[in-house]
């Protein structure tokens, strides 16, 4: 039996704000499982209270980042059972973009008002693959780092566009090089169920995916205090348990770093081509309570959820607590989930609307980091200041 959801919810939310001074106390992942197992006839309690949570963080408005998606190299080491991005080398539609393509793409984005360019790409395929090493070789670079840290580089000197990269596990090294070139940086842990890398499972043969090494790397970007974007997978296999768990240790990272700028809770969705195209995905309803219980647990930390894996009722997740769309492209499809268009903006904006807020396009890197980035000397610091309007959104907004 659950107990009364207006019960648990006022439980969790006093959990999370004792956890702004007495974070010893507030492991709340009991009240929080409770919350994701609520009935449909709990569910209206448990949204009311994540959207009343995200008006008093953010209120009135919700906001998108206009990027375009540039896809470096679709080589990787991982073999992810729910993964349509990755290609061997001599697969159909294996590619690693030119620095001329690359640009070209930029510029591209830049004339229809985007500001961020999102770098994605596999994880170190060179480790692998002599195809991808004799490439880097031929484009004059060591690794697919520091390729990407060129390309960064080249979209920073040459457009408007700030770069967010997306480069897998990072040392710290490699943290601190990419942060000169990029405001903010991103890696999803996923899940923290490590049981997901056994035979069969999801993150079989996927060394990348190890959840130690994900929530090592997040931890080294906030001791370097980089504005980092994370969140959770959910339908892959993992349990109620097992999601409240990840929310949780992504809690507990920006408790000590405080730089987590966004947590994204994305859900599965199958397609013919993947090795996991049987496997059932989350129902609308999970979503909802995924959101609001990451809502709930984080009260001040921005939550995203991409609205084209929840077409055609994303406007829904306004009501569990959501305050962002993450990325949205006039340009560039989505080329990890190529199937599922991103919705044109204006019909963003209406949708938004119509739930009573105000949509707003940001950068990368979100208002309340700013202040430290812009502070730094360098290209970086020019280039933000020439982008943000006096809320710390994007100049250009659309």
């Amino acid at each position: 039996m659950i107990p009364s959801p207006t019960n648990s919810v006022t439980e969790l939310e006093r959990y999370a704000e004792l956890a702004e001074w007495q974070p010893e106390i507030a492991r709340s992942s009991d009240v929080a499982v409770r919350l994701m197992r609520c009935s449909d006839g709990e569910l209206p309690d448990l949204l009311a209270a994540a959207r009343a949570a995200k008006e008093r963080f953010k209120p009135g408005i919700v906001t998108y980042s206009r990027k375009v998606f540039i896809p470096l190299t679709n080589l990787c080491r991982d073999y992810c059972g729910y993964c349509i991005f990755r290609r061997d080398p001599g697969q159909p539609g294996a590619r690693t973009m030119t620095p001329e393509e690359v640009l070209a793409v930029a510029r591209a984005g830049e004339a229809l008002g985007c500001t961020e360019a999102l770098f994605s790409l596999g994880d170190k395929p060179e480790l692998l693959f002599p195809e991808m090493r004799a490439a880097l070789e031929r484009l004059g670079y060591k690794s697919t780092l520091h390729y990407l840290e060129a390309m960064c580089e080249l979209v920073l000197r040459e457009t408007s566009l700030l770069p967010h990269p997306n480069p897998g596990l990072m040392s710290g090294e490699w943290i601190h090089r990419l942060a000169t070139v990029s405001p903010s940086m991103g890696l999803m842990l996923e899940t923290t169920n490590a049981e997901l890398m056994r035979p069969g499972a999801a993150h079989d043969n996927a060394p990348d995916k190890a959840p130690s090494k994900r929530l090592r790397t997040i931890a080294e970007a906030g001791k370097q205090k980089v504005p980092f974007t994370t969140g959770l997978l959910i339908g892959i296999g993992e349990t109620v348990e097992d999601r409240v768990d990840t929310l949780l240790a992504i809690r507990d990272l920006h408790r000590r770093y405080g730089h987590i700028q966004e947590v994204i809770v994305q859900n599965f969705r199958a397609k013919p081509e993947i090795a996991m195209a049987e496997q059932p995905e989350p129902s609308h309803g999970e979503m909802l309570r995924a959101v609001a219980v990451a809502r709930l647990l984080m009260p001040k930390v921005n939550i995203q959820a991409p609205p084209n894996l929840s077409e055609p009722y994303y406007d829904d997740l306004l009501d569990s607590g959501i305050n962002d769309w993450g990325g949205v492209s006039p340009l560039t499809p989505d080329y990890i989930n190529p199937e599922k268009p991103w919705p044109h903006v204006e019909q963003l904006r209406r949708r938004t609307e119509a739930k009573g807020f105000e949509l707003r396009q940001r950068l990368p890197a979100y208002p309340e980091f700013l202040p430290a980035l812009m502070a730094k000397p360098g290209l970086l610091s020019e280039r933000l200041h020439a982008a943000v309007d006096q809320q710390g959104l994007a100049r250009r907004a659309a």
